[in-house]
């Protein structure tokens, strides 16, 4: 998922890894923060592998700045990224959220509708976070009101996100 915020916040404009780093935790920084520990490495391996440029600018008023752009290699592995997504990153609702930041700029709304399907097929079947005799609890059936909770929120976040899916998977449809 790391790499795949670089390459997209990249493709939008070249940023130094300050900059790339603020946006990521921006994005996804509340649930799952952003350490130098991992973004530097993760940039090095897509520097190495040719997906990532780097320039150096002078700074405002200390050390130049590493600026970083995305290749044309880059460019191609983001879109088969987005075009393709791990079952993982349909089905996590986070890591669905990060496909969304970038998922326009894949050109061929076609493609894109086909990632939005997947989300729509995962959050169509029946699914629950408890089970009674191998069956899914409802929430009116918990007795705990936390876990009730937990089950009704679940259930309405999944009924809009799926008017969402329809309206924005016949936009796409034309």
């Amino acid at each position: 998922m790391l790499e795949l915020t670089i390459l997209g916040f990249l493709a939008e404009q070249p940023l130094h890894g300050y900059e790339l780093k603020e946006r990521i935790r921006a994005l996804s920084g509340h649930v799952r923060p952003v350490s130098d520990g991992a973004l530097y490495p993760a940039i090095t391996r897509l520097l190495k592998a040719g997906k990532l440029a780097e320039h150096t600018e002078p700074g405002a008023s200390a050390a130049p700045r590493r600026t970083l752009s995305l290749t044309e290699a880059g460019r191609a592995d983001l879109l088969e990224r987005l075009r393709h997504p791990k079952e993982a990153d349909v089905t996590d609702g986070q890591r669905f959220f990060t496909v969304l930041a970038f998922l326009s700029l894949l050109p061929d709304p076609a493609d894109q509708a086909a990632v939005l399907r997947r989300r729509k097929e995962f959050l169509d079947t029946p699914a629950s976070f408890f089970y009674r005799e191998g069956s899914p609890v409802r929430a009116e059936e918990m007795a705990d009101p936390f876990r009730q909770g937990m089950l009704r929120v679940a259930r309405a976040t999944g009924a809009e996100e799926r008017r969402w899916l329809d309206e924005t998977l016949a936009t796409l449809a034309g």
